[in-house]
């Protein structure tokens, strides 16, 4: 069962693969947002993963974050997502990343409890 404060911090070291300039999301050597958002879409499914009915999953529905602060190359970066809302199916999240203690993006994400085949079934 899904309960509200389940959280799960993911981690990346930020390498030039996860660059903005690689990403094609900007033309910096930085952490690229997608790739920091990416992050927090991790943690949140991890978070609920070991309290899911097996057969299921969780896909991603909505992800709303700022970017605060450039990573460069080295950094360690840390997202932590809690469970804050269970409605049925859906599940929302806070979402927070880090560099070191330093926050460079917060938000929300918003996921949906599927069962695999039944949502592979739907790719035709």
């Amino acid at each position: 069962m899904i309960e509200i404060g389940l959280k799960h911090t993911s981690e990346l070291i930020v390498t030039d693969a996860v660059t903005a300039v690689k990403m094609g999301s900007g033309d910096m050597p930085v952490l690229a947002t997608p790739a920091m958002m990416a992050l927090m879409e991790n943690a949140a499914m991890l978070a609920v993963a070991g309290e899911l009915p097996e057969g299921s999953t969780t896909v991603g529905g909505h992800i709303a974050s700022s970017h605060l602060k450039p990573s460069k190359v080295g950094d360690k970066i840390t997202a932590t997502a809690e469970v804050v809302k269970v409605d049925g199916r859906k599940i929302e999240f806070k979402v927070a990343a880090y560099a070191g203690d330093v926050l460079i993006g917060e938000g929300t994400h918003l996921r949906f409890m599927v069962d695999r085949e039944r949502f592979l079934s739907k790719l035709g």
